[in-house]
């Protein structure tokens, strides 16, 4: 999935010509994902490994790790849940390595991510890349409120915008 968000973005820096607008800042607001997401909804994890820590209620999963929930797509190499004490709940997902996340027809990646389940709050780090239909927004960091159906990319945002032409 990352390649072919990457393949996407280079296209369309190909594709640039004057009479596109360059715009940085150093945060913007954007919808993200087809509609508000129900953080209640259940989390289906697919991994090729699972280990479980019973004494800090973790659990790690590697390889190929793709977390469903709802619409919502989140995958990485590595992924580390943590569970609210003495309980199942999932508190909050860790992801490293390289994260893609897919609600709709938007997709993100970042190097990192942490998923606080009680909140909705997605936070994603390192070298973001928001993909949304022919759009694209790159930043250091972008938190994405699920329940909201929004994101806030921060750190160097930029992205490219095209004016319509007369026509349209």
């Amino acid at each position: 999935m990352t390649a072919v968000i990457r393949t996407v973005l280079t296209v369309a820096a190909l594709g640039l010509s004057a009479s596109w607008l360059s715009a940085q800042a150093q945060g913007t607001q954007v919808a993200f994902g087809a509609s508000p997401h129900s953080r209640d909804l259940p989390v289906e994890v697919t991994a090729e490994t699972l280990s479980v820590d019973q004494k800090d209620g973790t659990a790690i999963f590697t390889g190929d790790v793709l977390i469903a929930q709802g619409d919502m797509r989140l995958s990485a190499p590595w992924v580390k849940v943590h569970y609210q004490e003495g309980q199942s709940e999932i508190e909050k997902l860790e992801a490293k390595d390289g994260v893609t996340l897919v609600s709709g027809a938007d997709a993100a990646e970042a190097q990192q991510a942490d998923y606080n389940v009680s909140t909705g709050i997605i936070t994603m780090d390192g070298d973001v890349l928001l993909v949304q239909g022919a759009s694209a927004i790159t930043g250091d960091q972008m938190f994405v409120d699920t329940v909201a159906g929004t994101a806030r990319m921060a750190g160097r945002v930029k992205t490219v915008l095209q004016p319509q032409s007369r026509g349209q």
